[in-house]
Formats: C-alpha cells, sequence, structure tokens
C-alpha cells in the first residue's frame, strides 16, 4: 500500500512551523552551526591589529586611545543546550545582564560570523561566539622602549618598567610584542624568558622557532646566568647571602606568592653594592627561575624593594613578611591586599582592577534618560574566568571586525588629583561609547613614579652571549630618594 500524499496546504503549514519554530530558536536542530575553523597556532599580531587604536604620550604616560575590540571564544562543552542568556547570567556575571541584552540590541554580539540579537537562542556545539567591547588600557610609563642588540637569531631590549611583555588582562597596545611591532616592524617573535610587568631590563626574544627551544633549554638548564639589580630598605649585609627559602604561589590569578614549606626549591644569592644611609642597592643572581622570586626572598630577609607595591606593604603584618611571619592565612592576606590597594585606587598594581572584583567605584554623572551601565569589565569574565579573549598571544589570533577612526585626543583638567575627562558635546560621539562603564569611570592618574619599581634585569650571559643595560638612576651610588 502507498503512502498517502500530503495535501499542498498541509504540507506547507508545516513547513512555515519549521521555518518559524527555527526563527524562535526553540528548535536547536534547525540551526545551522558551519564547522569549526582551525586557528593557526604561533600567529604573531600584524598591521589589522596594530590598526586597532594609536598611542600617545601625555604627562610622561604612554597612552592608549580607547578602541573597539573583539573577544572570541567556541562553545564551552557545558554551554551545550543552554541559552545565550543563561550563560551570560551564570558564567559571566561581571556585567549585568541587562548589559549584554542592550549589546545584542546593538549587534555586538556575533555567533557564527553573524549579529545574532536573541539571547533565548540555544547555543551548540562547535558554536563560535563573538562579543565587541570598547576597551581602555592602563597608561604605562613614557620611557622608551630600548633595542640592546640585534642579529639574524635574537632581539634584545631594555624593557621600562610597568610594560607588560605581551598582551594579558587589560594590556594590548601598552606591551613590548606590540611596540616592537608597530613601531619598530619586529614582529612574529618568541618570548625567551620573561620579566614581571614592573621589573625592567634585559628582555631577550628569538626571531625563530628553533632558536626559541635552543635559548629556553639553556635557561631551563640553569645555563644562563643572571643579574639584577634592586634598591631595598635599610643595611643591607655586607657579606654575601644566600636564600633558599622554598616559594610558593598564594595566587596566579593577583601574581602574589610567599615563602612556605610546601613551595618550590628555590635560591638566589644576594651581594650589597652599595648603603646610602637609608636603602641599601643589592645585586641579585638567582640560580631558579621562581615568580617574583627575588622580591619575595628580599622580603624574607626582611629587605623588601624599596617600592615594590605588593611586598613591601601593611598588607603583610607589622614586619611586612620577615622570616615569612605574615600572622595571616593566605585568604586573609589577599584581601588584605586588595584593601590596601582599593584604597590607594591602586589595584592595577596587582594587574587586577576594580572590574575583577565588582567593587563600586566613583562613576561621572549620565547623561539621558537610560540608567549608567555599571562600571564592571568591559571583558566577559566568568567565574572560572574563562574568557572571551585569547590568553596568550600564542593561543589564537584576535580578531577586530568594528574599527573606528583615531579618536580626538581628550581635554583633560586636572581637579584634586583626578583626571576628569572634558569632552564638548561635538567630541561625544566617537570617545565615549553609551555601553561602556568604563568610560564613566573617574580614575586617579598615576604618576611616573608610581609605575617605576626598583628592580632590574642588569645582565644575561651564556656561552655564547652576553647583553647587559646600563645602570638605572635609583641604583648609582649618589642617589637620594626622593
Amino acid at each position: 500500500m502507498s503512502a498517502k500524499r500530503k495535501e499542498p496546504e498541509e504540507q506547507d503549514g508545516k513547513s512555515r512551523g519549521k521555518r518559524r519554530k527555527k526563527q524562535r530558536g526553540d528548535e536547536t536542530e534547525e540551526r545551522y552551526v558551519p564547522p569549526p575553523t582551525k586557528r593557526k597556532l604561533g600567529v604573531s599580531f600584524g598591521e589589522e591589529h596594530f590598526r586597532e587604536t594609536e598611542s600617545y604620550v601625555e604627562n610622561g604616560l604612554r597612552k592608549v586611545r580607547p578602541y573597539y575590540f573583539d573577544f572570541e571564544t567556541y562553545c564551552k562543552g557545558r554551554w551545550v543546550g543552554k541559552s545565550l542568556l543563561e550563560v551570560f547570567s551564570s558564567e559571566f556575571r561581571s556585567e549585568p545582564v541587562e548589559h549584554y541584552k542592550l549589546a545584542a540590541q546593538e549587534g555586538r554580539l556575533r555567533l557564527n560570523q553573524e549579529i545574532i540579537r536573541d539571547l533565548n537562542t540555544v547555543l551548540k556545539d562547535n558554536d563560535f561566539l563573538k562579543n565587541t567591547v570598547h576597551r581602555h588600557e592602563p597608561p604605562v610609563t613614557a620611557q622608551p622602549l630600548r633595542i640592546i642588540a640585534e642579529n639574524d637569531e635574537l632581539v634584545v631590549v631594555d624593557k621600562p618598567s610597568s610594560l607588560p611583555v605581551h598582551p594579558c588582562g587589560r594590556f594590548r597596545h601598552n606591551t613590548v610584542i606590540f611596540i616592537l611591532g608597530k613601531e619598530h616592524n619586529l614582529k612574529d617573535l618568541h618570548t625567551i624568558h620573561r620579566l614581571d610587568r614592573m621589573t625592567s631590563g634585559v628582555l631577550m626574544f628569538a626571531k625563530t622557532l628553533e632558536v626559541s627551544k635552543k635559548m629556553d633549554e639553556l635557561v631551563r638548564g640553569r645555563q644562563v646566568e643572571k643579574q639584577y639589580v634592586s634598591r631595598v630598605i635599610g643595611e643591607f649585609p655586607e657579606e654575601v647571602i644566600t636564600c633558599e627559602e622554598p616559594i610558593l604561589v598564594v595566587s596566579y590569578k593577583i601574581g602574589v606568592c610567599r615563602v612556605d614549606p610546601k613551595g618550590k626549591p628555590s635560591k638566589t644569592i644576594f651581594k650589597r653594592l652599595s648603603y646610602n644611609g637609608k636603602s641599601s642597592v643589592v645585586k641579585c643572581f638567582p640560580y631558579t627561575g621562581r615568580t617574583h622570586q627575588i622580591r619575595v626572598h628580599l622580603q624574607y630577609l626582611g629587605h623588601p624593594i624599596v617600592n615594590d607595591p605588593v611586598y613591601n606593604t601593611e598588607a603583610w603584618g607589622p614586619n611586612r613578611g620577615k622570616r615569612g611571619e605574615i600572622g595571616k592565612t593566605n585568604e586573609e592576606l589577599l584581601q588584605s591586599l586588595i584593601k590596601e590597594h582599593k584604597a590607594k585606587q591602586s589595584l592595577d598594581m596587582l594587574d587586577i582592577s576594580e572590574e575583577d572584583l565588582q567593587i563600586p567605584v566613583k562613576k561621572k554623572e549620565c547623561e539621558g534618560p537610560q540608567p549608567c551601565p555599571q562600571p564592571v569589565s568591559r571583558e566577559p569574565v566568568s567565574s572560572e574566568r574563562d574568557q572571551l579573549s585569547p590568553k596568550t598571544d600564542n593561543d589564537i589570533e584576535a580578531s577586530v571586525s568594528v574599527t573606528q577612526d583615531a579618536l580626538k585626543k581628550d581635554q583633560e583638567q586636572v581637579a584634586d588629583g583626578i583626571v576628569i575627562s572634558s569632552v564638548s558635546e561635538e567630541d561625544r560621539q566617537g570617545l565615549i561609547d553609551p555601553l561602556c562603564g568604563e568610560c564613566k569611570i573617574v580614575r586617579l592618574e598615576p604618576s611616573t613614579k608610581d609605575l617605576v619599581m626598583y628592580l632590574h634585569a642588569l645582565r644575561y650571559k651564556g656561552e655564547d652571549f652576553d647583553f647587559s643595560s646600563e645602570m638605572p638612576e635609583w641604583a648609582k651610588d649618589d642617589w637620594v630618594e626622593d
């Protein structure tokens, strides 16, 4: 028996019904998801990235004009079967849900390269999500990035303090990698070692992967002699001091370590160079490469770096961590550090911001009938620190689909130490993004002195190379504190 033929009207009605379901996002099987695109690992930043914005120097600071940027991610396994609204509500709580609804209405959310305005759309495996944000970067010192040496294999620079090596957190254009690529046409570089953001001095890059692997083996095999110089509190002993206290990472997010028996083996040798009656200049020889090793060992010895924004603070107790005597749990220590830097409006020194902690800050007055956006992160951050962004310059090639012309330079006035944007009505369009809470935050502008820490990588020496930088001003014998 042949099957009964469906009437045209019946077929038409069901077909229209399917289309309606697809449009509503109720029927996830009907929505096509393209196969994932293979990402090119190790792709460097190129001209399309450098054109995102421009930098300028003002008041001794290198600043970046705000710009539009796309954070990207493929659908996580735990998101499959959930709506966009559910994901934003549960995993990206640093922004209120209303923000994402407005972003969707403005066409700033994309799913598989197409604008998505319906946050009830259910996510499927291999969905590719993109979120356009108005991005702001903290200022860094305007001290120039000096090239010490360059050949067919290596590029060696003298890194200023406060400048991160590669894009991370809120920093992108104000990084060594971007400055070398954009201003010196040195691209596709491979990091051999890294310096803390607040540490200045000798920094080496390889021009090829083969050289990078070779140099990495030398560093890991402790065949590279590293010399640093620092200025520390008090009269450091005249004799050579060896510190071999184990170091434990308290928080990777904030970047805080301490001496702890459960930590990793560490060794640093210290030799005093001078003492001016108040502080000492000390040469440091780290034999291991633990995070913040020199800073933590100097703190343990009772001679923290004079202006160390993390390890020379009251959060570590009355003795500031000498001999590891802190009297606080790791959680209590972190809370004390955050509280202290929040009071100073200097959370960037901990490589975190008010937005990460959802800490209220002073805002400018909003205009118009719409409520002010909350001053929280412009970059969606989940409770598990998943971001719609690459973690390093080698993870995925960043893509920017929304660009704007170079923003007009803000006219600024300083009142009670607070820099306040003075923008005319005709300049307001383009300078201020209506969805960007960061545009409405009033921040203290750091001084150039705030952005320099007295720790400098003086020399890196191997069997076939020897690179040195000049002794910084603060390390000279006749230098006197302000």
